[in-house]
């Protein structure tokens, strides 16, 4: 369980990075541009790895009825983290979509949190 939570916190702080990243970047002027690639790939593989250690946590808890979460719930959220990170470096989604996803995952990161203390 206390793993969960400080996971779930660990990608809280990167949900709040990324948020920061999209609201103050431009878009990269060439999306095939190599060294960008590379770049994205460094820094968003640690927290994709993340996401997966997670989502398998998360809903071993899930199925132990120790949370009130929906197991569809802890799956879309990952879903939904991967998006955000791809729009936060590519800066191509619409500022109203990107905050739906961000609110969604943030309600169910402090949902987890709150059940968790």
């Amino acid at each position: 369980m206390l793993d969960v939570k400080k996971q779930t916190i660990e990608l809280r702080n990167h949900l709040e990075r990324l948020k920061d990243r999209f609201e103050n970047n431009d878009p990269p002027e060439n999306r095939r541009d190599r060294d960008f690639f590379n770049k994205v790939k460094e820094e968003t593989t640690p927290v994709y790895e993340l996401l997966v250690t997670w989502e398998e946590k998360t809903l071993l808890v899930v199925k132990e009825r120790k949370l009130k979460v929906h197991p569809q719930q802890v799956v879309s959220t990952r879903e939904n983290m991967e998006l955000l990170l791809m729009h936060s470096y590519f800066i191509d989604a619409r500022p109203k979509r990107y905050m739906e996803l961000y609110k969604s995952i943030l309600y169910i990161f402090d949902q987890i949190v709150d059940e968790i203390e």
